[in-house]
């Protein structure tokens, strides 16, 4: 009765711990996808909020004439297209362009180039934008990172 292959028993047995560490990476593979997420999303902002302050400090030392820009605006951009479209210089008549952005990046959260944005002159905790000026961004994602905080809030 020497039979070659193997039992039913101990393909069963095999078949179980291969679900139980399965089930063990699963969780893990989900945290880590939702931290690179999370560090997506902290990039973007802090390249979005940088490009932002840039072109408000172009406008504060006179590198973008504030005439240029509707009234009102504070000195920053009336949209983010302008970031990444340019704007003319002042005092150069050769038509060059300040770019601050190359593109507008995607939100990782809600996989779209729809940021949520603020106005100079919106209130802090606003979630609707007064439309004269980006002051600032967000996520639209109402989730929780896994520290506890909302994303909207970073």
């Amino acid at each position: 009765m020497n039979q070659k292959g193997h039992t039913f028993i101990e393909l069963l047995i095999v078949t179980t711990i291969l679900l139980i560490l399965a089930s063990a990476v699963m969780p893990l593979a989900q945290v880590t996808s939702t931290r690179q997420r999370e560090a997506e999303l902290r990039r973007s902002l802090r390249e979005m909020r940088t490009a932002i302050d840039k072109f408000k400090d172009a406008v504060d030392i006179g590198q973008i004439a504030a005439s240029d820009l509707e009234p009102g605006n504070e000195g920053y951009p009336p949209d983010l297209d302008t970031l990444v479209e340019g704007i003319s210089a002042a005092n150069d008549a050769s038509g060059r362009k300040l770019k601050y952005l190359r593109r507008i990046p995607i939100d990782p959260m809600m996989a779209s180039q729809d940021w949520g944005k603020r106005a100079y002159q919106d209130a802090p905790d606003t979630t609707s934008w007064g439309g004269k000026n980006v002051f600032d961004v967000y996520t639209k994602s109402t989730g929780t990172a896994l520290d506890g905080t909302k994303y909207r809030d970073w």
